[in-house]
């Protein structure tokens, strides 16, 4: 499957070069590379009573380089939401199976359950949307 850069909406192709995934994963955000690693935090999550925000993303798409480390700072300010990070290369079934036609795409989740979505990489919609979510969870995780 192809996927679209938000901005581009070009075909894309994968870069084999993985390195870019310790940028993207910094900060509280976690890498997300396997269905079971998924399934484990969104139980985990359940569990704490937490928010999760899931970055469908890539290495090689432009507006995902340069938002990741925004969403990474967005993950230290609020401890109390689980940020995830996906790349839909790696994950390709999976990416599509959350109807996934644009990175990035970030998904907002309550006990596993989708509530809110934002596709592009809209920095202040981003924020806003976090910090409104935030105030509807426990602040003592």
């Amino acid at each position: 499957m192809q996927y679209y850069s938000y901005h581009s909406l070009k075909p894309q192709t994968k870069d084999d070069d993985n390195e870019d995934n310790v940028e993207f994963a910094s900060g509280n955000v976690q890498l997300i590379t396997t269905k079971e690693s998924w399934d484990q935090k969104l139980e985990q999550a359940r569990r704490d009573g937490k928010i999760v925000i899931a970055n469908f993303s890539a290495t090689w798409c432009g507006p995902c380089k340069m938002i990741a480390p925004y969403y990474s700072e967005l993950s230290e300010k609020y401890p109390s939401i689980m940020f995830l990070l996906i790349d839909v290369d790696e994950l390709t079934d999976f990416s599509t199976t959350w109807d996934i036609k644009a990175t990035p795409t970030f998904i907002f989740l309550r006990d596993g359950q989708e509530f809110d979505k934002l596709v592009g990489a809209n920095k202040p919609e981003l924020e806003k949307k976090i910090a409104s979510v935030s105030h509807s969870v426990p602040q003592n995780q």
